[in-house]
């Protein structure tokens, strides 16, 4: 039985992204910045009307990261509290926003991420841990096995991973703020460079550099705020869990990304939705395989069955369950911190219908997850 209680009915008044991409030019505080300036002027409040602000990143950049980006902005002595929970750490930050409100503590919240993610594959253990030398924590590595367990379990053919990333290339070529815009066929997706077999490059996320924002606030204090409420987005659900016992051996969602689920369920629960009700949907596509299976733990299809989804394009914007309509992180790119947040700005642009050429037609429920290491999981659940 789920422990948690919300009161207060939340909205998301105000999004901002700064540019996934590679910005030698920029630090962290200056990207961050910028998404949090359009995240304000899109709610139409002023930093100073901010209560409280929650900020997502992981690599380190020096101590209170966040409280160096919002000094740009000017520091008015209210609490910003840093979050790190490795590729969820946005999606936490906007969790811990939506509970503050939600309780009552406060009536508006800023939540915020940022990362410069540094080329390379990419560790999550300490420099001392003997997962580096056996090429357990190479996360690539992790859903490569998945995959070939995947392909072994469902028969799945290779063709359906390439379309993930086909369908993500081609959302992301009509999105402006994506690092990765080209399109590719099948056969460039399964004839690139092999990364983790059978994983080759154009199935893997980009590591990235970007920021993104978003406002929260209550409903019942959007009039006193003189807030749009035909443009604010109802927080149904946000719910937030993290790994427990496996027998399997490994904690990692790379391996065991079925473990999505008792977020989900949480998710549907606290929501009074299920997912029949959800017109889109944002998932954690740091490989070809994590759509899918993240898909399936979400209960949108099938277990065993998003490969057969894909190439029956129900994944895509004219599909039954359009999936990471901005290009995910196969397009987008991964800056963790911003990844989650990054979520939530699409999904609430779609739901505003404000998508442009990728806008998915009459959407009312959008549901974003995200997975990172320690096996957390985010689900958060927005509806018009």
């Amino acid at each position: 039985m789920s422990q948690f209680r919300p009161g207060r009915e939340v909205m998301v008044v105000g999004v901002g992204l700064h540019p996934f991409g590679r910005f030698a030019s920029k630090d962290l505080a200056s990207m961050a910045v910028v998404s949090v300036v359009d995240a304000l002027k899109d709610a139409g409040v002023g930093w100073k009307d901010v209560p409280v602000a929650y900020f997502g990143h992981v690599y380190y950049h020096g101590m209170s990261v966040g409280e160096t980006a919002l000094a740009k902005l000017g520091l008015t002595g209210v609490p910003i509290i840093n979050v790190e929970n490795a590729c969820s750490s946005g999606s936490t930050a906007f969790w811990q926003a939506y509970w503050g409100i939600t309780s009552g503590m406060f009536d508006m919240a800023l939540a915020f991420g940022a990362e410069k993610v540094p080329g390379g594959p990419v560790t999550v253990t300490s420099e001392e841990s003997p997962d580096r030398y056996i090429g357990a924590d190479h996360m690539m590595a992790g859903y490569a096995l998945r995959m070939r367990r995947y392909m072994e379990e469902t028969g799945a053919p290779a063709n359906a991973f390439a379309e993930v990333s086909v369908k993500a290339r081609q959302n992301a070529s009509m999105n402006p703020y994506a690092h990765r815009k080209q399109t590719y066929t099948v056969d460039e997706v399964l004839e690139s460079r092999l990364i983790a077999d059978p994983l080759t490059l154009y199935q893997c996320c980009p590591t990235s550099e970007g920021a993104a924002a978003a406002v929260l606030c209550a409903r019942e204090e959007l009039a006193a705020y003189g807030l749009d409420e035909s443009r604010a987005i109802r927080v149904a659900a946000a719910s937030l869990t993290s790994g427990s016992y496996n027998g399997r051996g490994s904690d990692h969602s790379a391996f065991s990304p079925y473990r999505t689920e008792p977020a989900a369920l949480q998710a549907y629960e606290m929501s009074g939705l299920g997912p029949q009700d959800v017109d889109l949907v944002q998932v954690h596509d740091a490989a070809t395989i994590g759509e899918l299976q993240q898909l399936e733990a979400l209960h949108l299809v099938p277990w065993g069955e998003g490969w057969r989804a894909t190439l029956d394009g129900e994944t895509s914007l004219s599909g039954r369950i359009p999936t990471n309509t901005d290009g995910g992180l196969l397009a987008m790119g991964h800056p963790f911190g911003a990844t989650g947040i990054r979520m939530i700005h699409e999904t609430v642009t779609q739901l505003r219908g404000e998508a442009g050429q990728r806008q998915v037609s009459n959407a009312r429920v959008g549901l974003a997850q995200c997975s990172g290491a320690g096996d957390v999981t985010t689900v958060h659940i927005l509806a018009k």
